[in-house]
């Protein structure tokens, strides 16, 4: 785990990962939210859907950006002030998900730093947003 002082966070600094999107874990996700909606986790449903196949929860894959803040960028301590999301397309079970945060702005007066948060899947973006977090 990384913690990382205010003043060594520069923008264009980014953080990554890649993590496959799987049944287990769509529904382990739907259990914690609560969200048992059938385009999750119903095959046949799903597959007469707009979809045409299961999705993965919008913010199982944004749920991603938490844990770069907390362990990469800028690591241990942070707390997460705002996140504004816009789902682009859907990301489907089974879809290897690159998750990726950019710091865009650095207020070391306020201990907070602004971010573009963006997920992608094949090279094409799924997910863009800006977020706030707040450094210790």
């Amino acid at each position: 785990m990384i913690k990382l002082d205010l003043s060594e966070v520069a923008v264009g600094n980014f953080a990554e990962i890649e993590k496959k999107m799987t049944l287990k874990m769509v529904k382990s996700f739907a259990s914690i939210s609560n969200d048992f909606n059938p385009l999750h986790l119903d095959e046949k449903y799903a597959a007469n859907s707009r979809y045409k196949g299961l999705i993965i929860h919008g913010l199982m894959a944004t749920s991603l950006f938490s844990g770069l803040f907390g362990t990469k960028l800028p690591g241990e301590g942070c707390v997460y002030k705002s996140q504004n999301v816009r789902f682009i397309r859907p990301i489907y079970v089974g879809d290897l998900v690159n998750a990726r945060v950019e710091v865009t702005e650095v207020n070391i007066k306020k201990k907070l730093i602004s971010f573009s948060t963006r997920c992608f899947v094949n090279g094409k973006k799924m997910i863009d947003g800006e977020s706030q977090v707040f450094v210790p």
